[in-house]
């Protein structure tokens, strides 16, 4: 089974709750069970990165309540699913500025990172504070220090202003929640990534629904801007 990169927008918290009369912190907090879900299932599906978008740069823009909440649900995630992940060989980073994130969370981020990191099973990735167009505009920043830039190297400043090693690209990118965009997430490691598109809230998401989209991607045939066997054309 080859080894595959997949990409999660986890869209669909707050309207999930919002929907049913609950607060949007509900929503925020059974998405952290839905993640669980998709962790423990990810390695069975031939997944060996998983890189989850759990907070953009634009999110800072949300209520202010809100954001505390969430920077609080990081902080207690990481603290609970340390060991679960260091135990499954599971290696846990997370990408993104961290300049802006309160110090009590840097520190859950540098102990999670610190205990998993020899785990071997499955890498995932997690996204706060990120913005890929601005991960991208402090890598250019760097690579004007590089005479002989080439695609390899150019990733590897990009990974390193993100905090952690290159990872391969992406393979498919999975968006819940029911919009279409791909909301300044991986652009780069995207570039001849498959797109899945979901109704399915991310609260609701869980092992079915990671495995009918790899259905979908597996039934796909990728090109990487080369000519079809059938048609002969792009």
């Amino acid at each position: 089974m080859s080894r595959l990169h997949v990409g999660i927008i986890m869209d669909g918290n707050g309207r999930w709750a919002t929907s049913r009369g609950l607060p949007r912190r509900t929503g925020h907090r059974e998405g952290a069970r839905a993640l669980r879900r998709v962790v423990e299932a990810a390695p069975d599906h031939g997944i060996d990165t998983l890189t989850v978008y759990a907070f953009s740069a634009d999110n800072w823009r949300r209520p202010a309540a809100e954001v505390r909440g969430l920077m609080g649900l990081f902080r207690s995630y990481l603290r609970h699913e340390r060991r679960a992940a260091s135990t499954h060989g599971v290696a846990v980073s997370v990408i993104g500025r961290r300049d802006r994130l309160p110090a009590a969370l840097r520190r859950e981020i540098d102990r999670m990172e610190a205990e998993t990191r020899r785990g071997t099973r499955l890498r995932v990735r997690v996204a706060v504070d990120y913005s890929a167009r601005d991960a991208i505009v402090r890598a250019a920043r760097q690579a004007t220090l590089a005479p002989a830039l080439d695609q390899p190297s150019f990733e590897s400043l990009l990974a390193a202003v993100d905090h952690g090693p290159p990872a391969p690209p992406v393979d498919l990118l999975i968006r819940t929640g029911g919009e279409q965009r791909l909301s300044d997430f991986l652009l780069w490691e995207s570039a001849y990534a498959e797109l899945y598109f979901t109704d399915t809230m991310w609260p609701d998401f869980g092992p079915a629904e990671l495995a009918a989209a790899l259905t979908a991607f597996q039934r796909r045939e990728r090109r990487f801007g080369g000519l079809t066997p059938a048609a002969g054309a792009a």
